[in-house]
């Protein structure tokens, strides 16, 4: 009987010195805190900083600030 040795097959990249040098921007990390605003926060907040705050979770909303505004509240907000 004939031993074959085979490398184990990739899944992904895993096993590839690649992705420890490409960092940790290819992939998702949840934030550690949630956000911790309210909903007068969030009808006040500039635009800016809702862009930042949906970046942080890794969405791209496309919209004028008042549609950023209520899809912040929307997501975040939770009922009492």
């Amino acid at each position: 009987m004939e031993s074959v040795s085979r490398a184990s097959p990739k899944i992904g990249n895993r096993g590839s010195n690649e992705s420890h040098t490409r960092g940790w921007c290819d992939h998702f990390q949840m934030p550690l805190h949630y956000p911790m605003y309210i909903q007068t926060h969030y009808e006040t907040m500039p635009e800016w900083k809702l862009d930042c705050l949906f970046r942080d979770y890794r969405l791209l909303i496309i919209g004028d600030v008042d549609y950023k505004r209520m899809f912040a509240m929307g997501s975040f907000l939770w009922p009492h």
